[in-house]
């Protein structure tokens, strides 16, 4: 059994990683940790919860350590897409560096860029950022990225999903050409493609799960419930089944509102993020729900990329999201590095389609219940079903296809025949 040991690190790192009781690397760990220590460009193919921070953190900081002098220079360059995945990469990089001289920056919107522009002007070693503030300072000379060795775009498939295509392209030419760059993505499609032939060079792929794996080793249950009784049977389930600690996702930022008002009407504490709420009360929230003086956090998709919750029991999907990969960010919340966990998805009528779908995609089959006293009302679609054919019937299909086919190729032999003549006149 490989541990971290045998991957060669620093003393001083490994010392970190004892600290916080790593013992055996992920799949992702033990395949991109060797590639990135040799300077390869990577692609690496994984989902939330695998450990691919630390897949990345950990060469980024060994090479470090070898560059190291008196003065921090910007040498790696971590690119995300949200404040909350910054501010959980900064929390990683103090972790792992924990007995090491290590300079590390957030950039992000939402506060004070002052801050950040003196501790860039004191020098830094790594800088964590969103693109729309990496690039005011760029356009303000408060950032020179020409020292920069190690660039690493994390939840590249979020990124461009919130459309930052345009700014990583407007970002990655002001690097130097001296650079190792790793794209880490859940999935591979033309435009990750596209942006890894233009940027890097020769990269090695690294695939170590796909979508099912990680989402079929969650307890997944479905409660059959109409649209206009999900609110109450919302806290119904928390209180009856006394969930602790549960992370909520809606699609509408108005729906989060609503839901915790009514949650906290029924004494369970509540509150939420999205888009609209301010950045301070954000931050706010998360920490309330990580110490458990918040029993429920409601959230959206885009206010909850990397939010990373240690054993998080569970997750509930009060509506549906519309694609599969959403599915799986969700769920993949709960259940992280080899914990338990359970994903809840509250269906009503109009998304009995969508979710065929996700299981179908996902190869799952999650049985349906119903509970007592939230029966559903609202009609059902119908389903077509084929009646079973008699052995005549299949008898008789059988030879008409017969039929068809010597008339085909009897038609086809006519056919040629004619082409033939044709072709001698």
């Amino acid at each position: 059994m490989k541990t971290f040991h045998n991957l060669k690190l620093n003393e001083n790192i490994l010392k970190a990683i004892d600290d916080l009781g790593y013992k055996t690397p992920t799949p992702i760990q033990e395949k991109a940790i060797p590639i990135a220590l040799k300077n390869r460009d990577i692609i690496g193919v994984a989902k939330s919860g695998t450990g691919k921070s630390c897949a990345f953190l950990l060469p980024i900081l060994e090479n470090l350590i070898e560059k190291k002098d008196e003065n921090s220079v910007l040498r790696a360059l971590i690119l995300v897409p949200t404040r909350e995945l910054a501010k959980q990469l900064v929390n990683a990089i103090d972790d792992y560096s924990k007995y090491l001289d290590i300079k590390r920056v957030a950039i992000f919107g939402g506060i004070s860029s002052k801050e950040q522009e003196k501790k860039l002007t004191n020098g830094v070693d790594i800088a964590v950022a969103t693109t729309g503030r990496l690039l005011e300072h760029i356009k303000n000379n408060t950032i020179n990225l020409s020292s920069v060795e190690k660039v690493v775009i994390d939840e590249l498939d979020t990124m461009l999903d919130m459309g930052f295509l345009e700014e990583v392209e407007k970002i990655l030419p002001n690097i130097g050409k001296n650079r190792q760059i790793s794209m880490f993505s859940a999935t591979i499609n033309s435009t990750v493609k596209k942006l890894a032939k233009e940027f890097l060079n020769n990269p090695v792929v690294i695939e170590v799960t796909n979508q099912r794996e990680h989402v079929e080793n969650i307890e997944h249950q479905i409660v059959l419930v109409d649209e206009e009784k999900k609110a109450e049977l919302l806290s119904y389930l928390i209180g009856s089944k006394n969930i602790a600690q549960t992370l909520v996702f809606v699609n509408k930022k108005a729906q989060a509102d609503s839901l915790v008002e009514n949650l906290n009407l029924d004494d369970l504490k509540a509150s939420c993020i999205h888009g609209d709420i301010r950045q301070s009360s954000r931050a706010l929230a998360l920490r309330k729900f990580k110490e458990k003086e918040l029993r429920v956090l409601v959230c959206t998709d885009i206010a909850a990329r990397g939010i990373d919750i240690e054993n998080l029991p569970c997750v509930i999907n009060f509506a549906l999201p519309e694609t599969v990969n959403d599915f799986t960010h969700r769920v993949g919340r709960t259940a992280r590095a080899g914990n338990d966990g359970v994903a809840i998805t509250l269906l009503s009528v109009k998304d009995y389609k969508i979710m065929a779908e996700i299981e179908k995609e996902l190869i799952l089959k999650i049985p349906r219940v119903e509970l007592k006293g939230f029966e559903t009302t609202e009609k059902k679609p119908r389903v077509k079903q084929s009646k079973p054919k008699s052995l005549k019937e299949k008898k008789i299909n059988s030879k008409k296809r017969q039929i068809e086919d010597k008339t085909k190729s009897s038609k086809s032999t006519k056919t040629n025949k004619k082409r033939k003549i044709t072709k001698r006149g």
